[in-house]
């Protein structure tokens, strides 16, 4: 094209060389004599080398008008993926805000109900050692006074027996 270019470029430098250099008409200041052949020959060739100039113009124009509409649709593309890309990003961040959140509520639940469990498990170890207590307490007072009944009845059939020593046996402290 370019080599056209030059062409057609050539052509009109041609035509305005033949109107510059005519000779002047006598009393027409503005008219000129040009060598009708010679001028017409440039004109035609102007016309056939014209609409090739303005074809490969148009096709040039509009290579750059869909190269410019790829390059448009290619970059909404591109910020559409990259929204998208953002978008999910964020939905992963809020999924693993939420997971850590649940996450700390479990635990602190477990903390708080491990802390009860082990409160009301103390309670009533204490509750049953406590009546394990006051039943060996009970026990143990039925056993001395029955040993005492059985010293006096066992006494009485034969004084020779001495009384046992109840100051050893201590009684259970009450709580």
């Amino acid at each position: 094209m370019e080599n056209e270019h030059k062409e057609v470029m050539e052509l009109v430098e041609t035509l305005y060389t033949m109107v510059s250099e005519a000779w002047g008409v006598p009393l027409g200041n503005d008219k000129c004599i040009v060598e009708r052949e010679k001028a017409l020959e440039v004109i035609n060739d102007l016309k056939a080398a014209l609409p090739v100039e303005i074809a490969e113009a148009k096709r040039l124009v509009s290579a750059r008008d869909e190269f410019i509409g790829n390059a448009k649709r290619e970059a909404e593309s591109i910020r559409k993926n990259a929204e998208d890309r953002a978008r999910a990003k964020l939905e992963e961040q809020a999924i693993v805000n939420e997971a850590k959140r649940h996450s700390v509520e479990l635990v602190t639940n477990a903390e708080i109900k491990s802390k009860e469990l082990r409160r009301v498990a103390n309670e009533y170890v204490d509750e049953i050692l406590r009546r394990t207590e006051e039943s060996v307490a009970e026990a143990l007072k039925a056993i001395n006074r029955s040993r005492a009944s059985f010293i006096n009845l066992a006494g009485s059939a034969d004084e020779t027996v001495e009384e046992p020593e109840t100051e050893n046996v201590a009684e259970p402290e009450e709580n």
